[in-house]
């Protein structure tokens, strides 16, 4: 058999469902070979980012390796910004290029590169095969280091004379790994220790939370000691319901406002993810003065690698946080459990009032045109069906989109991260392929959407039922907050104004654009026509894109 049949076959070994890529010459070997596979399923992309971006997001929604396939060195290179979002997001993820024929190597024939040193500082391990009888190997080992916690891409490079040497090494899958480890004893003991020391506990969820499934073992257990429950500022997903009354939103992005908003804890326990991507600098501890931290993680790898603990635990993610429920229950007694109780009444009165300041918030804005934030994210409420994923991309609605949508499960939503634009619509293909029963739409800003604006057109080429909102304000509003925030900080004064942040001249029409990629469009600029025309591109069951005409940033 041949190299490219080994390859493919190690595909269909591990499950691999689809492949995303955008082809060239030196994948001529895979593209030919596509036909002999029926049950594996190409998905074209106008942009080698758009590729990473997708799969990133479907190896985040189904559990499953995202495959990628690009070309050569400006191929790589043009996905390299996407693979550092896969690389902070964790997505198990193998990207492979097409490599010239090696015989050439010392001749530096057009289009190559050292394709392992560009893709090897964003990602868990960067190879390329160089003998027809290592595909086999080289690809059962992407496939278990890609998902080794932390998961995280992996990139193979495909010389195309490799792939078209014969070989008798055949395919192998990676086997059944049960990477579930069992938390120490001693250990699930130190932190119900400190949890029972607590008088106002508090807990930070990453993503791994919501990756694992504990989910509902993180609830039981904030519950049970009257903890607050917040998130990382930029998440992907939803490692705790955001109606629960515990839960508290997003944390801020320098360790001073960090320690603010968790002011008065005086134990914060760290539950799955990196903890903390800072954007500022400030000075001191992102934990409130006195406070203990407790952390809990899948691997040791992140185990107090950026802040020191009092005690660390690796485990599997669930199990982990059920058994520490467990062993408190056993311990508690009736004081710990009144004063957890009091907590709960607390957090629930603080939700309450959240939930009113919110309510005037957008009353007050309710009647501004054109549309205001607060109206264009309750008017997308509104027009949402049941069930419905949110990939979002709005950046400086984000906030405000986590207040008015309540998410419950770990896949209500989906958001970037490493803070690299242009994921959401890209994200938005993946995601899809890993739910395709259920609506979804993306959200974006019009500055980010550019950065993947055709993925607009593999939604109509797959027949992908995405509802593209474009929130339209005609500039790069995250960055006009980041230039007061920096003026600010450095104390820089200034009567500039915003300059090279405004995108109107000339004005970007998202309704041509998705038009010139086979995608209907709705352009609304009437804050009364926005929840219906999200309906309507429901309802038109096809991808449709939603041009909302918004506010702009004084």
């Amino acid at each position: 058999m041949r190299g490219r049949h080994v390859f493919m076959d190690s595909l269909s070994a591990h499950g691999v469902r689809y492949i995303f890529g955008n082809p060239g010459t030196t994948e001529n070997p895979l593209i030919g070979t596509l036909s002999d596979y029926p049950d594996l399923q190409y998905m074209l992309t106008l942009h080698e980012g758009i590729a990473i971006g997708a799969a990133s997001y479907y190896a985040q929604a189904s559990g499953n390796t995202g495959l990628v396939n690009l070309h050569a060195a400006p191929g790589l290179g043009n996905g390299l910004g996407m693979l550092y979002g896969a690389l902070k997001a964790n997505s198990p993820v193998i990207v492979t290029a097409g490599q010239q024929d090696t015989r050439m190597r010392l001749r530096e024939p057009l289009l190559s590169h050292d394709l392992v040193a560009m893709a090897a500082p964003l990602t868990k391990w960067s190879t390329q095969v160089e003998r027809v009888d290592e595909i086999a190997d080289i690809m059962r080992r992407a496939f278990k280091i890609a998902h080794d916690p932390p998961a995280g891409p992996v990139f193979v490079a495909l010389p195309i004379d490799v792939m078209e040497r014969e070989t008798d090494v055949g395919a192998a899958n990676a086997g059944d790994l049960f990477r579930a480890a069992s938390a120490d004893p001693a250990g699930i003991s130190a932190v119900v220790n400190c949890l029972l020391a607590s008088k106002k506990p508090v807990v930070v969820a990453g993503d791994d939370v919501a990756r694992s499934g504990a989910n509902d073992d993180l609830v039981r257990l904030a519950e049970a000691v009257g903890a607050s429950v917040w998130f990382e500022g930029l998440h992907q997903r939803i490692a705790f319901p955001t109606g629960h009354p515990n839960a508290r939103g997003g944390l801020p992005f320098d360790a001073a406002r960090i320690a603010a908003a968790l002011r008065g804890a005086d134990l914060v326990v760290l539950a799955g993810g990196p903890f903390f991507e800072e954007v500022w600098y400030s000075d001191g501890s992102p934990f409130p003065a006195g406070a203990r931290v407790v952390q809990i993680e899948e691997s040791t790898a992140r185990l107090a690698f950026n802040h020191p603990v009092v005690a660390g635990l690796v485990g599997h993610l669930p199990s982990t946080l059920a058994a520490i429920g467990q062993n408190l229950r056993q311990r508690a007694n009736a004081a710990f459990a009144s004063a957890a109780g009091e907590r709960n009444t607390e957090l629930r009165k603080k939700k309450a009032d959240a939930a009113s300041f919110q309510k005037l918030r957008v009353e007050q804005a309710w009647n501004r045109e054109p549309p205001s934030l607060l109206r264009v994210v309750e008017e997308i409420r509104r027009g949402l069906p049941p069930n419905t994923i949110v990939v979002d991309e709005s950046i400086t609605a984000s906030s405000d989109l986590g207040r008015t949508i309540q998410f419950e499960t770990a896949d209500d939503y989906f958001g970037g991260r490493g803070g690299g634009i242009g994921q959401g619509l890209a994200g938005a293909i993946g995601v899809k392929l890993g739910h395709p029963d259920r609506p979804q739409i993306a959200i974006s800003g019009d500055g980010s959407a550019m950065y993947s604006i055709q993925a607009l057109w593999t939604a109509a080429h797959h027949d992908l039922a995405i509802v593209f909102a474009i929130l339209a304000n005609r500039e790069y509003r995250v960055l006009k907050h980041n230039m007061d925030n920096y003026r600010q900080r450095f104390d820089v004064p200034s009567n500039e104004g915003y300059p090279q942040m405004d995108l109107h001249e000339p004005v970007l029409g998202f309704v041509e654009l998705a038009a010139g990629m086979g995608v209907a469009g709705t352009r609304v600029t009437e804050s009364d026509e926005i929840s219906a025309a999200i309906k309507s591109a429901f309802d038109s069951g096809k991808p449709h894109l939603v041009e909302i005409i918004m506010e702009r940033k004084a």
